[in-house]
């Protein structure tokens, strides 16, 4: 079974991100899936202030399953942090590329992560395909 991310990108930099177990969304078409995902009411998501300066939020997020961490990025506080500033400036431009947002999010998950000592775990390959059988003949007979 394989896991992957398919990210909804909306042209106001909000996004969604589904999950795409064994690739089942691989042939849906970006649009199906923003409709399918629609923009959560402003009532649904208020704004929330940085925890540490108290200014608001770009983005807060649940952390990756079981780990009880709750991920802010605050254009204020997470400047000097290399991967939270390449998404910031990514979030800030209109231009933006919505191909470019798995990397970003993903390298700035990981950062936040690594702050509350949470270590990404290496992605295993597949494992590799077992030999070829040759046709088995009893002894002596082949």
């Amino acid at each position: 079974m394989s896991f992957t991310w398919r990210y909804v990108v909306r042209p106001d930099g909000s996004f969604c991100r589904v999950s795409n177990l064994d690739g089942s969304l691989d042939n849906v078409p970006d649009e199906e899936l923003a409709r399918l995902h629609p923009v959560r009411d402003e009532d649904e998501q208020p704004a929330r202030p940085c925890s540490r300066c108290g200014t608001e939020l770009l983005l807060h997020w649940h952390g990756p399953l079981m780990t009880g961490v709750w991920m802010e990025l605050c254009t204020a506080c997470d400047a000097d942090r290399p991967a939270a500033r390449a998404f910031i400036q990514w979030h800030h431009n209109p231009d933006r590329d919505p191909k470019a947002l798995p990397a970003l999010f993903e390298g700035w998950e990981s950062e936040t992560m690594h702050a509350h000592g949470w270590v990404r775990a290496p992605q295993s390959e597949a494992p590799p395909s077992p030999p070829a059988h040759l046709p088995l003949t009893p002894r002596g007979h082949g």
